[in-house]
Protein backbone atom coordinates (compact mmCIF):
# COMPACT_ATOMS: atom_id res chain seq x y z
CA UNK A 1 0.00 0.00 0.00
CA UNK A 2 2.86 2.37 0.87
CA UNK A 3 4.58 1.71 -2.49
CA UNK A 4 1.34 2.44 -4.34
CA UNK A 5 0.90 5.80 -2.56
CA UNK A 6 4.51 6.83 -3.25
CA UNK A 7 4.19 5.79 -6.91
CA UNK A 8 0.92 7.73 -7.31
CA UNK A 9 2.48 10.80 -5.71
CA UNK A 10 5.51 10.67 -8.02
CA UNK A 11 3.34 10.23 -11.13
CA UNK A 12 1.13 13.13 -10.04
CA UNK A 13 4.10 15.43 -9.45
CA UNK A 14 5.66 14.55 -12.80
CA UNK A 15 2.36 15.19 -14.58
CA UNK A 16 1.89 18.60 -12.92
CA UNK A 17 5.47 19.68 -13.63
CA UNK A 18 5.29 18.54 -17.26
CA UNK A 19 2.11 20.41 -18.11
CA UNK A 20 2.70 24.12 -18.74
CA UNK A 21 -1.04 24.84 -18.70
CA UNK A 22 -0.96 24.68 -14.87
CA UNK A 23 1.85 27.25 -14.61
CA UNK A 24 -0.29 30.40 -14.80
CA UNK A 25 -1.55 32.50 -11.90
CA UNK A 26 -5.30 31.93 -11.79
CA UNK A 27 -5.90 35.44 -10.40
CA UNK A 28 -4.55 36.98 -13.62
CA UNK A 29 -6.51 34.80 -16.03
CA UNK A 30 -9.27 36.58 -17.96
CA UNK A 31 -11.82 34.83 -20.17
CA UNK A 32 -12.34 36.80 -23.38
CA UNK A 33 -15.07 34.61 -24.87
CA UNK A 34 -15.22 33.69 -28.54
CA UNK A 35 -13.99 35.66 -31.51
CA UNK A 36 -15.75 35.98 -34.87
CA UNK A 37 -14.40 32.53 -35.86
CA UNK A 38 -15.91 30.88 -32.75
CA UNK A 39 -12.48 30.34 -31.17
CA UNK A 40 -12.31 30.68 -27.37
CA UNK A 41 -9.65 33.07 -25.98
CA UNK A 42 -8.11 33.71 -22.56
CA UNK A 43 -5.50 36.08 -21.19
CA UNK A 44 -3.19 33.97 -19.02
CA UNK A 45 -0.62 36.45 -17.77
CA UNK A 46 0.28 40.12 -18.10
CA UNK A 47 2.41 42.81 -16.51
CA UNK A 48 5.97 43.99 -16.98
CA UNK A 49 9.16 42.00 -17.40
CA UNK A 50 12.22 42.55 -15.21
CA UNK A 51 13.41 44.94 -17.94
CA UNK A 52 10.15 46.94 -17.44
CA UNK A 53 8.69 45.88 -20.82
CA UNK A 54 4.87 45.47 -20.82
CA UNK A 55 3.80 41.96 -21.91
CA UNK A 56 0.79 39.67 -22.10
CA UNK A 57 0.21 35.99 -22.82
CA UNK A 58 -2.99 34.73 -24.44
CA UNK A 59 -4.34 31.31 -25.29
CA UNK A 60 -6.69 30.25 -28.09
CA UNK A 61 -8.64 27.00 -27.88
CA UNK A 62 -9.66 25.38 -31.16
CA UNK A 63 -13.42 25.32 -30.66
CA UNK A 64 -14.02 25.70 -34.40
CA UNK A 65 -13.22 22.41 -36.22
CA UNK A 66 -12.72 24.12 -39.60
CA UNK A 67 -10.04 26.49 -38.28
CA UNK A 68 -8.46 23.65 -36.30
CA UNK A 69 -8.18 21.51 -39.47
CA UNK A 70 -6.66 24.44 -41.39
CA UNK A 71 -4.06 24.90 -38.63
CA UNK A 72 -3.30 21.15 -38.59
CA UNK A 73 -2.75 21.24 -42.38
CA UNK A 74 -0.42 24.24 -41.94
CA UNK A 75 1.59 22.47 -39.22
CA UNK A 76 2.03 19.45 -41.48
CA UNK A 77 2.83 21.30 -44.72
CA UNK A 78 4.94 24.18 -43.42
CA UNK A 79 6.68 22.58 -40.45
CA UNK A 80 6.71 18.89 -41.40
CA UNK A 81 4.74 17.56 -38.41
CA UNK A 82 3.29 14.08 -38.79
CA UNK A 83 -0.51 13.81 -39.14
CA UNK A 84 -0.67 12.14 -35.71
CA UNK A 85 1.31 14.86 -33.97
CA UNK A 86 -0.37 17.77 -35.77
CA UNK A 87 -3.78 16.16 -35.29
CA UNK A 88 -3.39 16.31 -31.51
CA UNK A 89 -3.54 20.14 -31.63
CA UNK A 90 -5.67 21.54 -28.81
CA UNK A 91 -4.62 25.16 -28.12
CA UNK A 92 -2.14 27.84 -29.16
CA UNK A 93 -0.43 30.39 -26.92
CA UNK A 94 0.75 33.82 -28.02
CA UNK A 95 3.20 36.13 -26.29
CA UNK A 96 2.87 39.88 -26.85
CA UNK A 97 5.25 42.73 -26.08
CA UNK A 98 4.01 46.33 -25.95
CA UNK A 99 5.79 49.64 -26.36
CA UNK A 100 5.77 51.70 -23.12
CA UNK A 101 3.39 54.25 -24.69
CA UNK A 102 0.91 51.45 -25.45
CA UNK A 103 0.58 52.34 -29.12
CA UNK A 104 2.31 49.30 -30.67
CA UNK A 105 2.80 45.60 -30.00
CA UNK A 106 4.81 42.68 -31.37
CA UNK A 107 4.34 38.95 -31.05
CA UNK A 108 7.20 37.42 -29.05
CA UNK A 109 6.20 33.77 -29.52
CA UNK A 110 3.56 31.43 -30.86
CA UNK A 111 3.39 27.86 -29.54
CA UNK A 112 1.00 25.04 -30.42
CA UNK A 113 0.11 22.42 -27.77
CA UNK A 114 -1.78 19.16 -27.44
CA UNK A 115 -4.43 18.46 -24.78
CA UNK A 116 -1.81 17.45 -22.19
CA UNK A 117 0.17 20.67 -22.63
CA UNK A 118 2.98 19.11 -24.67
CA UNK A 119 4.39 21.58 -27.19
CA UNK A 120 3.88 20.43 -30.78
CA UNK A 121 5.65 23.30 -32.48
CA UNK A 122 6.63 26.85 -31.59
CA UNK A 123 8.26 29.95 -32.98
CA UNK A 124 10.05 32.53 -30.86
CA UNK A 125 10.41 36.03 -32.32
CA UNK A 126 13.66 37.42 -30.94
CA UNK A 127 15.33 39.23 -33.87
CA UNK A 128 17.98 36.49 -34.21
CA UNK A 129 17.13 36.16 -37.90
CA UNK A 130 14.99 37.84 -40.53
CA UNK A 131 12.43 35.02 -40.27
CA UNK A 132 12.02 35.46 -36.50
CA UNK A 133 12.27 39.24 -36.34
CA UNK A 134 9.73 40.99 -34.10
CA UNK A 135 7.38 43.17 -36.14
CA UNK A 136 5.72 45.96 -34.22
CA UNK A 137 2.19 46.81 -35.35
CA UNK A 138 -0.04 49.70 -34.34
CA UNK A 139 -2.43 48.56 -31.62
CA UNK A 140 -5.18 50.57 -33.32
CA UNK A 141 -4.91 48.17 -36.30
CA UNK A 142 -6.15 45.29 -34.09
CA UNK A 143 -8.77 47.18 -32.07
CA UNK A 144 -11.18 44.76 -30.44
CA UNK A 145 -8.85 41.79 -30.95
CA UNK A 146 -6.95 39.87 -28.26
CA UNK A 147 -3.65 41.85 -28.41
CA UNK A 148 -5.58 45.09 -27.90
CA UNK A 149 -7.71 43.63 -25.09
CA UNK A 150 -4.61 42.29 -23.33
CA UNK A 151 -2.82 45.66 -23.67
CA UNK A 152 -5.02 47.34 -21.07
CA UNK A 153 -3.97 44.72 -18.50
CA UNK A 154 -0.29 44.71 -19.53
CA UNK A 155 -0.08 48.49 -19.34
CA UNK A 156 -1.86 48.63 -15.98
CA UNK A 157 -4.89 50.44 -17.35
CA UNK A 158 -8.44 49.53 -16.54
CA UNK A 159 -10.68 48.23 -19.28
CA UNK A 160 -12.14 51.12 -21.24
CA UNK A 161 -15.45 52.59 -20.10
CA UNK A 162 -16.99 51.72 -23.46
CA UNK A 163 -16.14 48.04 -23.02
CA UNK A 164 -17.51 48.09 -19.46
CA UNK A 165 -20.73 49.73 -20.65
CA UNK A 166 -21.10 47.13 -23.35
CA UNK A 167 -20.65 44.31 -20.84
CA UNK A 168 -23.07 45.81 -18.30
CA UNK A 169 -26.64 44.55 -18.42
CA UNK A 170 -29.19 46.86 -19.99
CA UNK A 171 -31.33 48.82 -17.54
CA UNK A 172 -34.95 47.77 -17.40
CA UNK A 173 -37.53 50.37 -18.12
CA UNK A 174 -39.69 51.33 -15.15
CA UNK A 175 -42.50 52.29 -17.49
CA UNK A 176 -45.34 49.76 -17.59
CA UNK A 177 -46.28 48.53 -21.00
CA UNK A 178 -50.00 48.78 -21.68
CA UNK A 179 -50.12 45.45 -23.46
CA UNK A 180 -48.72 43.30 -20.67
CA UNK A 181 -50.52 40.03 -20.11
CA UNK A 182 -50.32 38.43 -16.68
CA UNK A 183 -48.74 35.01 -16.58
CA UNK A 184 -51.23 32.17 -16.43
CA UNK A 185 -51.14 29.86 -13.49
CA UNK A 186 -50.97 26.23 -14.46
CA UNK A 187 -52.81 23.86 -12.15
CA UNK A 188 -52.38 20.14 -12.63
CA UNK A 189 -55.36 17.93 -12.05
CA UNK A 190 -54.93 15.34 -9.31
CA UNK A 191 -55.13 11.71 -10.36
CA UNK A 192 -57.98 9.76 -8.98
CA UNK A 193 -57.65 6.85 -6.54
Amino acid sequence: MKKFAVCALIIGLVAVMAVPSFAWDAAKQKALGQDKNKMTWYILDYGKTSADVPFAVSRKYYTNPTIKNETIELLMSKFGLSPEKAGSLYFTEYGYEYTPDGKQFAMTYQRHYDMLGNELYGTVYDDSSEATKKNFIALSAVAGQTPAKAASYALGKSVSAAAEKKAAPAKKSTKKASSTVPAKRVVRAKKGN
